[in-house]
């Protein structure tokens, strides 16, 4: 079960310690070139409450890796022993050289710290759909469905399951001439009754909303892609994922909420099905400054073609891609550098030297 969903236990670095609301700091010791060296939560945190000490050192990895350049936490203190076997059970923590180590693409897919329940291993069962056979959908998710701390916003950004609830401000949003204009779905308040009940009814879509410090500000489809429209225009994987968007709130625009809330979603969705390999999308050809985005965060373009409707570019997210780039930290690129700390060069190091 997930140990940390309290906005409270919020951890940051300073210089060389990671300060962690009012329980005692964590010492850090930085060799260079992204290795750090973390201390352990003190054994009183320990023996009172190993939940809440687990949780105080996965808000600590998150703060060390979730903003800026390649990281690796060293766990070599033995006051770390009594968190080992079940850091390394779920590959929060790797062996590298047999000591044991956070790495972000490792850690950022362990969706203890950001998911308020662990994503169950629902069965593959197969079934005909409209574009050949998808699996069976697992029930829909309801409530809260991810939280996390964005440090250059200094705030929360999360996603709930949006319900008949959220009526008023979707018609709102839709209602907006600026959001109309991509959207194509203004109408009366009945009309997008209807079409919430449908979407909420629909086992092959998700409607979420997207909150700020518990300000709503978006509204994302998200969507099984094999039983999607989208699944007539490429062989997709069973369990590869697409979405729409719509930023209903003005103000909340611009790079820095985009490098926030376009991470943070595609987060959540490789994290509520660990089977998902790939997030599609399928954004007019024509909207270049929404193509730009999709590059800055890791969509590749792979062609164009047409709906009815429209003239579509087909992008992609891959897994792997998301998670050894560390998308969501808004890390420097097109340096043309190999990585320092990917496993894979760790793992063989020496090997050919």
């Amino acid at each position: 079960m997930p140990l940390d969903m309290t906005p409270n236990l919020l951890a940051r670095r300073q210089g060389n310690q990671v300060v962690i609301g009012h329980h005692a700091p964590l010492d850090l010791t930085d060799s260079g070139d992204g290795w750090l060296t973390l201390s352990a939560p003190q054994v009183a945190d320990t023996e009172a409450d190993p939940d809440l000490a687990m949780a105080i050192a996965l808000a600590a990895f998150e703060a060390l890796t979730n903003h800026g350049g390649e990281t690796a936490i060293r766990l070599t203190a033995p006051e770390w022993r009594p968190f080992l076997p079940a850091l390394l059970a779920k590959g929060t923590a790797i062996l590298i050289d047999g000591l044991p180590t956070v790495l972000p693409a490792a850690l950022w897919q362990v969706p203890d710290r950001w998911l308020p329940s662990m994503p169950m291993p629902y069965p593959t069962i197969w079934r005909s759909g409209p574009h050949g056979r998808h699996p069976l959908r697992p029930p829909q998710p309801e409530g809260v469905l991810y939280r996390r701390y964005i440090p250059w916003l200094d705030g929360w950004f999360s996603l709930r399951a949006m319900t008949m609830n959220d009526l008023p401000t979707f018609h709102r949003w839709q209602n907006d001439p600026r959001v109309a204009e991509f959207f194509e779905e203004s109408g009366s308040l009945d009309a997008h009754r209807a079409y919430l009940s449908r979407l909420i009814a629909d086992p092959h879509i998700l409607p979420v909303i997207g909150s700020l410090n518990d300000r709503d500000f978006a509204y994302f489809e998200l969507y099984w892609a094999r039983e999607n429209r989208l699944g007539a225009q490429y062989d997709a994987g069973p369990w590869d994922r697409g979405w729409h968007v719509l930023i209903g709130e003005e103000d909340i625009r611009g790079a820095d909420y985009v490098t926030a809330w376009m991470p943070s979603l595609m987060h959540y969705m490789f994290l509520a099905e660990p089977r998902t390999q790939s997030i599609m999308g399928e954004p007019k050809a024509s909207h270049v400054k929404q193509l730009k985005n999709l590059s800055q965060c890791g969509f590749a373009h792979l062609r164009e073609f047409d709906f009815a409707h429209k003239r579509a570019s087909l992008v992609r997210l891959e897994r792997q891609h998301f998670f050894e780039t560390r998308i969501w930290a808004r890390p420097e690129t097109g340096s043309g550098k190999p990585l320092n700390l990917s496993l894979n060069r760790l793992l063989t190091k020496g090997e050919s030297e």
